[in-house]
């Protein structure tokens, strides 16, 4: 469920493949633990996840159930493959995409990143103005951190940058929202341009390959 979504109980059980009053069950439970709210207009109920502190945490559950011991034998859903290759993580851009435009803004020297925090470096500033990314603060919001990736095991771009990145990619129309996902179609134009811009290769199995030195890159 997308931060921005609300969706009804009828729904999210048919998401989950349960009953209505299966869901309606545990819906209570969670509004009442104050992980979701809920907004009802006239006979309908809608509910949504309570905050971008709640987000974060679901994610980071996400990074603990993506340590597979032994492997997964099943193959995975084009549901998660399309979540693996590109997708919103709360506000900002997360899979392999994600991964490899951060990768690029590292080894371009835009951006520095520890497992402490990160900064854009005055170059990144210029890059990022250019690019159409405003990243005045107009918020006390977390500026510039690492985000783990769940799917990828590494650093994406969380705060108030990635979040400017993210929207200024759908902005331009090089990735478009799915519909009732958090995946992010990327577009043709997105792929020309990630190559040109931020030098994203993507071969045709959909994983991104940087042309810069990889001893520039930050490994999680």
């Amino acid at each position: 469920m997308p931060l921005w979504t609300a969706l009804t109980a009828t729904e999210l059980a048919y998401c989950a493949n349960v009953s209505r009053a299966t869901a309606s069950g545990h819906l209570s439970k969670l509004v009442a633990a104050r992980l979701l709210t809920v907004t009802r207009q006239r006979r309908f109920s809608h509910y949504r996840i309570a905050s971008p502190l709640v987000a974060t945490m679901l994610e980071s559950i996400k990074v603990v159930a993506a340590i597979e011991v032994p492997p997964r034998r099943q193959p995975r859903s084009a549901n998660e493959d399309a979540l693996c290759f590109a997708r919103s993580c709360y506000d900002h851009l997360a899979g392999r995409v994600g991964v490899a435009v951060t990768d690029a803004l590292v080894a371009m020297g835009h951006i520095v990143l520890t497992d402490e925090g990160g900064e854009v470096t005055s170059s990144g500033e210029r890059f990022l103005s250019t690019f159409g990314a405003d990243l005045r603060p107009r918020t006390r919001r977390i500026f510039c951190q690492p985000c783990l990736d769940w799917s990828e095991r590494r650093y994406h771009i969380k705060g108030l940058v990635g979040a400017r990145i993210l929207d200024r990619l759908l902005e331009l129309g090089w990735l478009k929202r799915v519909s009732n996902s958090r995946a992010l179609q990327l577009t043709s134009s997105g792929r020309a341009r990630l190559s040109e811009i931020f030098q994203i290769e993507i071969n045709n199995e959909g994983v991104p390959t940087g042309r810069l030195s990889a001893s520039r890159r930050l490994t999680a």
